[in-house]
C-alpha cells in the first residue's frame, strides 16, 4: 500500500510539471496529450493493481500484475528510445543538408 501511495505522489509530481511545461509552452499539444495519457494510465494501473493482478492470473500468467506492467513499460520505453533515435538521425541529416546548402551559397 505504501508503494502505491508513493508511486501516485510521484505521478502527481510529474503531472504538475507537465502542466507547468504546457503553460510555459515548452511542450507541444500532441506531446502534452501523449504524456498526460501516459501518466494517467500509469496512475490507473497503480490504483487498479489488484483487479489487474486477478486478470493476469485469469489469463494464465504466473507473475504478479506489477511484473507484467513493468514488462510492458520497458517495451514501451524501448520503442520510445527507438523513435527518438530515428528522430535524431533525421535531424542530423537535415543539419548536414543545411550546412551543405549554406556552404554552396557562400562559394
Amino acid at each position: 500500500m505504501f508503494q502505491q501511495i508513493l508511486a501516485l505522489i510521484i505521478i502527481i509530481f510529474f503531472l504538475v510539471r507537465l502542466f507547468r511545461q504546457k503553460k510555459k509552452q515548452s511542450v507541444s499539444g500532441n506531446e502534452f496529450l501523449l504524456w498526460l495519457i501516459f501518466w494517467l494510465l500509469a496512475a490507473a494501473a497503480i490504483i487498479f493493481l489488484k483487479p489487474i493482478d486477478q486478470l493476469v492470473k485469469a489469463l494464465g500468467f504466473s507473475g504478479a500484475a506489477i511484473n507484467i506492467l513493468l514488462y510492458i513499460t520497458v517495451l514501451i520505453l524501448i520503442y520510445l528510445v527507438f523513435r527518438l533515435r530515428l528522430t535524431i538521425a533525421k535531424m542530423e541529416k537535415n543539419i548536414s543538408t543545411l550546412n551543405e546548402t549554406i556552404a554552396i551559397k557562400k562559394l
